[in-house]
Parts: structure tokens; sequence; C-alpha cells
């Protein structure tokens, strides 16, 4: 059987590509530049763009099913061609989709999940990979600033992830299912920093940043408006016990999730002083 992975090339595509090899299906990666995918051999990789449905089109044919991402450009914009990408998929006979949700509310997932395809909705927490943006200050001052200190979220394994979109587009029962994904502990900023720390074998500081830095930060950065007050929605000002942990990924795949420690001890490179990301 031949699995679309859309986004083949992000920190969640790839694990998806790799648990769909294992397993010995066949995999086409769509990606807007295949010359720079670096997917692993045997991948076909396709040139598309989900934003543009008619390039999706030729990439569905012969397709068993088709994992989607809700990202029009590489600043996580939604798509706004939700509609017309679920009616490309239904033409092309596709059996099931899965859909890793995104940051702002767009037009694909209601299509999705009010389509009549066998449909899987994945909705993580906050991404382990989140602390890449970590990993220049670290190196360059050996210092973390962030806002919302006290705010403890159960960040999940990008690999997780992976393999929970993998097992529902290849084993039955999981079809209009909604999955929130966590990791398997709460953690607060400070604890993130420690773990970090000892990763790398050294102490990294922390100072807490208040809203009105991050603002002028992320406005600095080009982050646009709606994502940072988003991520202040989120993180900021958070109800004791808001955030949860979930038993999702032990129950799909059948393997407890991984811990952040684990997370830090395989990027520790990317952390390290004279080492790039």
């Amino acid at each position: 059987m031949t699995y679309l992975v859309t986004g083949a090339t992000g920190s969640v595509g790839r694990h998806v590509v790799a648990y769909l090899l294992e397993a010995g299906h066949r995999v086409r990666a769509l990606t807007r530049d295949p010359g720079r995918a670096r997917l692993p051999e045997g991948v076909e990789v396709v040139q598309g763009d989900l934003g543009r449905t008619e390039t999706l089109r030729p990439a569905l044919k012969g397709v068993e099913g088709v994992h989607l991402i809700d990202a029009a450009d590489s600043a996580y914009a939604p798509l706004r061609n939700g509609p017309e990408i679920v009616e490309a998929i239904r033409e092309a006979g596709v059996g099931k989709v899965t859909l890793l949700s995104g940051w702002s509310p767009g037009t694909l997932e209601p299509a999705v999940t009010g389509s009549d395809l066998a449909w899987t909705y994945v909705q993580p927490t906050e991404f382990m990979a989140n602390a890449l943006a970590w990993a220049e200050p670290v190196r360059e001052r050996g210092l973390i600033e962030e806002p919302f200190a006290a705010t403890k979220t159960a960040m999940v394994h990008e690999a997780d992830i992976g393999a929970v979109i993998a097992t529902a587009l290849t084993e039955d029962g999981h079809e209009g299912h909604s999955y929130g994904l966590t990791g398997p502990e709460l953690l607060d900023v400070p604890a993130k920093v420690r773990i970090l720390s000892e990763a790398i074998g050294r102490e990294i500081a922390f100072r807490e940043l208040t809203v009105d830095e991050m603002r002028e930060r992320h406005r600095a950065q080009g982050v646009p408006e709606e994502m940072i007050e988003f991520q202040i929605e989120v993180f900021g000002n958070v109800p004791e016990g808001a955030y949860q942990v979930t038993p999702t990924v032990e129950e799909v795949t059948g393997r407890p999730p991984r811990t952040f420690a684990r997370w830090a001890a395989e990027h520790a490179a990317a952390f390290s002083r004279g080492r790039g990301a």
C-alpha cells in the first residue's frame, strides 16, 4: 500500500515517514522543494503545495491513505482551501486520512471532520521540538529567557506524534477519533531548563520574561501578532490543573510516551558549545 505524507520534511512528518517505512509500506512525500527533502531512500518525493489543490491531485493517485497538515506556508498560516482538498481526496478514492492540527483554526479541520472520509484528528500539546528555539542562546550565552515560568505543560515528543499518525493510517479502529496527545509528565520552564542542563553537562541560567518583553522580542523576530497572542492565551494565566497528562500515545501505539529527558539527550549536541543545530 502507498501512503501520501504531506509536511514530510517537518519535525513530525519525518517520523511519520520513518514509521511507515519500518512497517513495510510505500511512502510518497509531498514537498514544495524535493531537492531539499533529504528523505530516506525508497521514499517517492513529489513536488506539490497543499495550498494549491491542483498540485495535490496527481500525488493522490493510487494512494491508500494520506496524512495532512494544516499549514499553508512556513509561518504555519492555516489553509484556506480545506473543502477543495477534501473533495480531491474523495475523488481519488483515498481510504483513510489523518490530520495534524495547526496552531490556529482554518478551513481544513472542519472540512475533514465534517466529511464522510475515514479520518483521525491528531491534536498534540506543546512539541518537545519547540525547545530547539533555545539552542542558540544556550550555546552562545548559557541562558534561556521565557515568560510564564510556572506554567506546567506535558510536552510531547515528535516521534510519538509520528507513531500515532502512522498507526491511525495503517490500522483499523481509529476512524472518527480526535486524539489529544501529551508526553508522560507535567513540567514547568525551570524543570525543562534543569533537564537540558543535565543533558549537556553544564548549567543553563534562566530568566523569566515579562509579557511585554515577550511581545517586543517576538515582534522583532517577525512572529505574526496572532501567533504572539495565541501563545499568551495558551501559556499565560493558566488555571492550576489546566494541562493534564493523557494516556493516548500508549493506548494507540502500545508504547509509553518518551520523556523530555530522553528528547534532551537525543538533541544535546544542538545545545552544546562549538556545535551547530
